[in-house]
């Protein structure tokens, strides 16, 4: 009944709050067992799943209205969030989907509904934690959970090209960024990062060249610790200089990968 109160609300009194005509989906990125993965949100009266999204609230800052949503299905605050796209194709939206929410939950809802028009999508990705994440499913949703980009399930809408968009956007974006400090655990092995960087960019690096690259950028700093119960030689541990790393995020770096 709750559930049922609230789609009801939105559909009706939505457009007196929010933004009509714009949404925010954001890719929510983590890092597991040296697999890429994406948050997404199984709709409900739906087989497909979707991005978590939302609206704009009208007095809103949109960047403000995609750190709300991250907060809400993540538990997070303060994470690296990058706007990188606007989907604007006139047939994105799916009516198919929120006509059969209105079946579903018997609302009556006129044909000219704010949420039966079209709209556009700013789209945003961002960097997590993944063992700091609790993940929160929304009204619109029956369950949340984490993906490996390899084995993504159906999604509605255009979701998986925002998901393809955002990933193309991310691997750009190494060349003149640092990546990690969202990712990977406060204390890591340089072979460790570097499996980051190659799942990410699903490709293979060299180990010299790319230690070497790492080391030039002046945003790591070596420990005296070293990773124990490894097969191998026990790699010493690195963590992030945050200042120089966020200096770099703000100034970025020029390289190719």
């Amino acid at each position: 009944m709750a559930v049922f109160k609230k789609v009801e609300e939105t559909f009706l009194k939505g457009h007196k709050v929010f933004i009509p005509s714009v949404s925010i989906d954001c890719v929510i990125f983590g890092f597991h067992n040296n697999q890429l993965k994406v948050l997404l949100l199984k709709t409900l009266y739906a087989k497909e799943w979707a991005l978590p999204g939302g609206f704009i609230l009208k007095e809103e800052h949109v960047d403000d209205s995609a750190k709300r949503i991250l907060e809400e299905r993540t538990g997070l605050q303060d994470i690296f969030l990058q706007q990188f796209y606007t989907f604007g194709d006139p047939k994105r939206s799916d009516q198919v989907y929120a006509r059969q929410m209105i079946k579903e939950l018997q609302i009556d809802v006129p044909i000219s509904n704010w949420l039966l028009q079209r709209f556009v999508s700013i789209g945003y990705y961002a960097l997590v934690d993944f063992e700091a994440v609790n993940p929160t499913r929304d009204f619109f949703s029956e369950s949340c959970d984490w993906h490996d980009i390899h084995e993504l399930p159906e999604m509605i809408m255009d979701h998986r090209a925002i998901v393809d968009q955002a990933l193309l956007t991310l691997r750009m974006h190494l060349n003149y960024h640092p990546v990690g400090y969202n990712l990977l655990q406060e204390k890591f092995t340089m072979p460790e990062l570097q499996k980051l960087y190659e799942t990410i960019l699903d490709q293979k690096l060299d180990r010299r060249n790319f230690q070497r690259k790492m080391v030039s950028y002046g945003i790591l700093k070596k420990l005296r610790e070293r990773r124990k119960g490894v097969a191998h030689k026990s790699p010493f541990l690195y963590v992030f200089d945050l200042k120089k790393y966020h200096k770099a995020l703000k100034d970025g770096f020029q390289t190719t990968w």
